[in-house]
């Protein structure tokens, strides 16, 4: 496949990653280099991963390079996550492009980490285009919205407190299950009986109609706190251990049929039945499950697989072909934003 060459870095979070695309699908290099120091910590030490960010992202870009088969100078252009995220992550490799751009000569954008999201599943399968309904499931941000066409979004609904993957971490954390949350609740899920359990779920209630102000927004802090009290509930009768598996699966559960309801009612809303999840709860079987089972067999399902699910250059580097393809590029006074807001929003 032709097309001009793009180098991207992902640094929003904890994770750093380099990756090399050729046009729209051809991944020739693709590197991510993950942090395991902070689950003592039980998530995320911003100051602590963007140190360790700046100690290796240079390696990483080599190693991506280097697979690639490639020099840096036959390089067209560069792309990197310029928000949201944590700002000292961002802040790393914005500034390692920015110079790698003015030594090279070559343009660079910076690129939306959600936006990247709506881009992973097409890497990997060129039927999902927009027109599409999206649900972008991370532990920064829950948000549901309809892809007219790439760069052009209506955002339907999103969460009004936690999002989903801080949901999953935080519960796990009440669990004693570790850091990060979701595929220890998951693994945990598939032994647990969530009957045992009832919680309720959020933002979903009789008589919602489209049009109220709750039709398409999440909401995950009441389901923890649900999970709390019964934990607590438990600790004093002694039983908390032998019902972990029990709360994990009730948990997930309710936070699913959450998730799926409100994907559901955006596909009923639009009319499209195209669907594609992103984010590393998307990685999550019972979610596309429960999702691929409620929409049945007209609708089309795409999940990334995990690699793409989770922060990766792969997809900002799709993103920015998209967007250096309509002849946007930045200049070297971007900066980067935590809040950065999603671009092409209508």
């Amino acid at each position: 496949m032709s097309g001009r060459t793009i180098l991207a870095v992902e640094t929003s979070c904890d994770d750093t990653s380099a990756a090399v695309l050729r046009g729209e699908r051809e991944l020739l290099g693709h590197v991510i280099a993950t942090q395991d120091m902070h689950g003592g910590f039980g998530g995320v030490v911003p100051e602590v991963a963007s140190r360790a960010q700046l100690a290796v992202i240079g390696r990483i870009v080599a190693q991506a390079v280097d697979q690639a088969a490639i020099r840096m100078d036959e390089l067209d252009a560069l792309a990197v996550t310029a928000g949201p995220g944590l700002i000292g992550s961002l802040l790393v490799g914005l500034n390692w492009v920015k110079a790698a751009a003015y030594a090279l000569g070559r343009p660079f954008i910076g690129i939306h980490h959600m936006e990247a999201h709506l881009f992973a599943s097409a890497l990997e399968d060129e039927r999902a285009q927009p027109p599409f309904v999206a649900l972008l499931v991370s532990g920064g941000h829950t948000l549901l919205l309809h892809a007219e066409s790439w760069g052009r979004y209506h955002m339907l609904g999103g969460t009004r407190d936690d999002a989903a993957g801080e949901a999953f971490d935080k519960v796990a954390r009440l669990l004693d299950l570790g850091y990060p949350g979701g595929p220890a609740i998951e693994r945990l899920a598939k032994q647990g009986k969530p009957a045992r359990h009832p919680l309720p779920v959020p933002m979903v209630r009789p008589g919602q109609r489209e049009g109220s102000e709750d039709y398409f927004d999440m909401s995950f802090s009441g389901l923890k706190t649900a999970v709390l009290m019964r934990v607590r509930e438990l600790e004093k009768a002694g039983s908390l251990d032998e019902e972990v598996p029990h709360l994990a699966a009730a948990f997930q559960q309710a936070a699913v049929e959450q998730l799926t309801e409100k994907t559901l009612r955006a596909v009923r809303a639009t009319g499209c039945q195209r669907v594609v999840l992103g984010g590393g709860v998307a990685r999550n079987a019972a979610l596309a499950d429960s999702i691929r089972s409620r929409l049945g067999p007209d609708a089309l399902v795409f999940v990334p697989s995990s690699r793409l699910a989770t922060d990766n250059a792969a997809m900002v580097a799709r993103a920015a072909a998209f967007r250096l393809g309509r002849g946007e590029q930045d200049g070297y006074d971007l900066n980067a934003r935590a809040d950065l807001p999603m671009p092409g929003v209508l």
